[in-house]
């Protein structure tokens, strides 16, 4: 395996002239984007204050607008489930976002698990740890694309939202994943 080295220093010279601000003014305005997007699904369970309903595989804003994970639809049209038309809505509004303005704005916009690869990337730059290639083939993410279908289709379940670590961090993050951690977490539910 090869090794990789992710620690090269780009931007230096922007840093130098329009300092740390403006040289990192995109990541900060991601950063603002991901903390409101997730303080919206919060303000629900926080405050009463529902805004968005749901967490990222589903949800409903202003008790109007549906939002739907294409590939988690597609798992339960593979398990057999039926396709209510709020998901069948949701769905179309993602897809016509993603051919607009790109797919990949979820992951840096919104998806709470950038910044964490973000974060690990930071200290692995720090600490000096060098990353290993895994070697994985390009066709990979396909094949993990096939395997989801038939595993949902054999066993009639969405079986990708079980590992997917995006919805686990978010659903964690709203729902409480943390709650039996603390002490005295036993008299919540009694």
């Amino acid at each position: 395996m090869k090794k990789i080295n992710i620690c090269q220093v780009v931007g230096d010279d922007a840093k130098k002239t329009k300092g740390w601000i403006g040289a990192n003014k995109y990541l900060v305005l991601r950063r603002l984007s991901q903390l409101g997007i997730l303080f919206l699904f919060l303000l629900g369970p926080w405050f009463d204050i529902w805004i968005i309903k749901g967490n990222l595989t589903s949800s409903l804003t202003l008790d109007v607008l549906p939002l739907s994970n294409p590939f988690v639809l597609l798992q339960s049209f593979f398990a057999g489930h039926s396709m209510a038309t709020d998901a069948l809505i949701g769905v179309s509004i993602v897809l016509v976002f993603y051919l607009i303005v790109g797919g990949r704005v979820f992951c840096s916009w919104v998806c709470p698990v950038n910044v964490i690869t973000d974060t690990a990337s930071y200290f692995r730059c720090k600490l000096n740890i060098k990353v290993t290639s895994t070697g994985a083939s390009n066709k990979t993410r396909y094949w993990l694309l096939v395997m989801s279908m038939l595993i949902a289709w054999i066993t009639g379940s969405i079986v990708w939202e079980l590992v997917n670590p995006v919805s686990i961090l978010h659903r964690g993050i709203i729902f409480g994943m943390s709650i039996g951690w603390g002490p005295n977490s036993a008299d919540i539910f009694i």
